[in-house]
């Protein structure tokens, strides 16, 4: 008699890992669809690198293969991205990763408290973020989280 509570428990939780892989794997496909329209560059062809920081973070962009076309391409939107964040407005993050995504309202209210830098380096380039203010730092790591969820293979984090 205890097999049959065991197996149907084993039962439940092969279907709900099962649910939460799928449903994981459906929002990666659609956010690198619309990424792909935001994004300029070819996201099967660069890494993107997420890295906390204790006073912010480091978003960095290179190319796997070194193309120029697409380092060109990587540097362009870094920089506009950087431009457009250090006025607030975080609207390309939102197209992809929807409004509700985890710290970009905090980010949104609280960007005249942070240091948006941008970077070229080599096959790429990187944007900084940096505050002294804990909550916008907690914010950072959210927002950094939640892109590497969503890109799946093609984000990671650097510790």
């Amino acid at each position: 008699m205890k097999k049959t509570p065991i197996l149907l428990l084993a039962f439940f939780a092969i279907v709900t890992a099962s649910c939460v892989n799928s449903d994981l794997e459906q929002r990666r496909a659609e956010v690198a669809e619309v990424g792909a329209e935001v994004m300029p560059f070819d996201l099967d062809r660069m890494t993107h690198i997420f890295q906390d920081l204790e006073d912010g973070g480091l978003q960095t962009i290179v190319s796997d293969d070194g193309d120029t076309e697409q380092v060109r391409l990587i540097r362009a939107h870094l920089s506009e991205e950087a431009a457009r964040f250090a006025s607030g407005n975080f609207h390309g993050p939102s197209m992809i990763h929807g409004a509700e995504m985890p710290g970009l309202h905090a980010l949104v209210t609280g960007h005249d408290r942070l240091k948006i830098t941008y970077s070229e380096i080599e096959g790429g380039a990187e944007v900084s973020y940096a505050t002294e203010d804990s909550n916008l730092v907690n914010a950072i790591h959210e927002w950094f989280r939640a892109q590497i969820r969503d890109h799946g293979e093609h984000a990671q984090p650097r510790l």
